[in-house]
């Protein structure tokens, strides 16, 4: 499958978490907008419901013209206006709960998973099971980490290699998370 391709078609995405490209082209937005509209989504807005190849297609448009390190941009932005329960208090309830929000956002048919688990008392993985870009899961990932790090704690976050990648056509990639 890999990254860029819906793994079924009619799953849409909210308006909301497509505001997130626009975000997270700050002083770009004209721009952001322009390449939403440019493939199918036009004026997105919250509380609205939008096809997702439509907005794969925007993040494929994005990689080839502005690169790849804004799609991690773009994917650190996803938690940062994010509403969390009181009960996620810890990094570990945090990365977990990637999959719930994902699953909020998203509907209409397989939209794959983030699955979360502990490997020790300051290791995890979370193996990204969808057709969205490695970079975008990444800042994802970091953005979780870092807003719910226990104090003094330094985040790592890598791309285990040794694991499918969906830049390679894999339908998953796993990060691994050490704090």
């Amino acid at each position: 499958m890999g990254q860029f391709k819906a793994f079924a078609q009619g799953v849409e995405v909210n308006g909301e978490t497509v505001l997130s490209v626009v975000d997270g082209l700050g002083t770009f937005k004209r721009q952001a907008y322009s390449i939403l509209e440019a493939n199918g989504i036009k004026d997105p807005q919250p509380g609205q419901w939008y096809p997702q190849q439509k907005w794969l297609d925007s993040f494929k448009a994005i990689a080839e013209k502005l690169g790849s390190s804004t799609l991690y941009v773009i994917g650190s932005k996803i938690p940062s206006n994010a509403k969390f329960p009181p009960e996620i208090d810890s990094i570990e309830k945090a990365l977990a709960a990637i999959d719930i929000a994902y699953h909020m956002n998203h509907r209409g048919g397989d939209i794959g998973v983030y699955k979360f688990a502990q490997t020790g008392p300051r290791s995890a993985t979370i193996e990204c099971r969808n057709p969205y870009p490695c970079d975008f899961d990444s800042g994802i990932i970091e953005s979780m980490a870092k807003r719910f790090k226990p104090a003094g704690a330094f985040i790592r976050i890598e791309h285990d290699k040794s694991k499918d990648c969906r830049g390679k056509g894999a339908e998953s990639c796993t990060y691994a998370i050490s704090w």
